[in-house]
């Protein structure tokens, strides 16, 4: 016949500390509600600030430069990016692709014709299509095509329809520029002018820039460039995340400077996560502190209880089973406090979602699956450190010399 416990379960109980067990619950409880609210307002922010940076594919493009100083302005080239320097950026692991935006390299003439008078000294530029958010298949360029496709930065168009009525010239909508046919004057080495033909295809959001083809911009630039290559002043990064941190931090090492737009939720991201994370920090320090401060109520307990650990020893209840049975008496106080926990943690997640956020897309009334998961092995982590605790001082109160 098994013993009960039942019957000897007043005889353990009659010593301790009530306010020592009762602030050790109140404590694990806090902890465990801090730790799991502060896994909850992490991906909270993961969720919007991924939502705020524009993705294209799964993917932000960015463009860099480096910083101009009063001790590098008058040396152009050493505000360029070396061949090197872009093998770095491609290294790195939080950058999935990097390409540099090659200019001309001979003097440019662009106007449009008749129906707009309108001319002026410009650049045009070339990048690798994997970075241009529009291609369409007419952006292709042979030589001896007299005709060259061009994708415009939807903000030169702004730009222009903006200034157009000051100088009395006519304002192009965006279905209108496409039928537009731009003359490229193009000067050679002898500085005579060889004309082409630009027709728009594309408008592009992302690359503020008159972009051609790269194989016509290579061809033109070693028939009519009297300079020797001339390096890249910017260049695009392709990259998951624009507001990554360890991205933020290897550019401003570099001094690189970036589009301030796409990054402007790296800082704050940066600062948030910080006081998350810390707030995490703070509430695992809670939930051991809890638990040890229980273990001191488990002494004190056991410690008012050796006479009858003493008596019950001597007509035969073994450690072990004394041990087994004590901690199984607080394994529902550890699930109930848990429970409550990851309660109030889901009731605040639908008061943020709905009084705070105010329904927004980005986030979910519902909290992650990672709480419940945490909560599990709190509670298994709590079960497991009581039974260890207990069975110490139990074996240790019995291998002590009896008086």
């Amino acid at each position: 016949m098994k013993p009960s416990f039942r019957h000897i379960k007043p005889l353990l109980l009659s010593g301790g500390n009530k306010n020592s067990r009762w602030f050790s619950y109140i404590g694990l409880c806090i902890g465990v509600l801090l730790l799991l609210c502060s896994i909850q307002m992490y991906v909270n922010l993961q969720q919007l600030l991924r939502k705020n940076s524009t993705h294209k594919n799964g993917y932000d493009f960015i463009s860099i430069r480096k910083a101009v100083t009063n001790e590098t302005m008058g040396s152009p080239s050493l505000n360029m990016f070396s061949n090197e320097e872009t093998e770095e950026l491609r290294r790195q692991p939080f950058i999935d692709g990097a390409a540099p935006l090659m200019a001309n390299n001979f003097r440019l003439q662009l106007s449009a014709g008749r129906l707009i008078e309108f001319q002026t000294d410009f650049f045009i530029e070339a990048i690798d299509n994997e970075f241009i958010d529009t291609v369409p298949p007419s952006f292709t360029w042979q030589e001896g095509q007299s005709t060259i496709p061009l994708i415009v930065s939807s903000d030169f168009l702004e730009i222009y329809n903006v200034f157009a009525p000051g100088y009395e010239l006519p304002q192009v909508s965006e279905a209108t520029i496409s039928s537009l046919t731009l003359t490229i004057t193009c000067f050679d080495r002898q500085q005579q002018e060889i004309l082409f033909n630009g027709k728009i295809v594309a408008l592009s959001d992302r690359i503020n820039s008159i972009l051609v083809p790269k194989k016509f911009l290579d061809w033109s630039n070693s028939n009519f460039s009297t300079k020797p290559v001339t390096k890249a002043s910017r260049i695009y990064l392709k990259t998951k995340d624009a507001n990554n941190p360890e991205l933020l931090q290897f550019l401003e090492k570099k001094n690189y400077r970036m589009n301030k737009d796409k990054t402007r939720f790296g800082r704050v991201k940066q600062v948030l996560q910080g006081v998350v994370t810390g707030l995490g920090i703070f509430g695992l320090m809670v939930v051991m502190l809890s638990l040890m401060l229980f273990s001191f109520y488990l002494q004190l307990l056991i410690a008012r209880s050796k006479d009858n650990l003493r008596l019950l020893l001597t007509i035969g209840y073994s450690p072990s089973w004394l041990s087994k049975k004590v901690s199984q008496l607080f394994i529902p106080v550890y699930i109930i406090i848990v429970f409550i926990a990851l309660a109030v943690a889901v009731v605040l997640q639908w008061a943020f979602f709905h009084y705070v956020m105010h329904d927004r897309s980005e986030l979910s009334a519902i909290i992650h699956w990672s709480l419940p998961v945490v909560a599990a092995l709190l509670i298994l982590l709590s079960v497991i450190t009581n039974f260890r605790m207990v069975k110490k001082l139990l074996y240790g109160f019995y291998k002590q010399p009896q008086e």
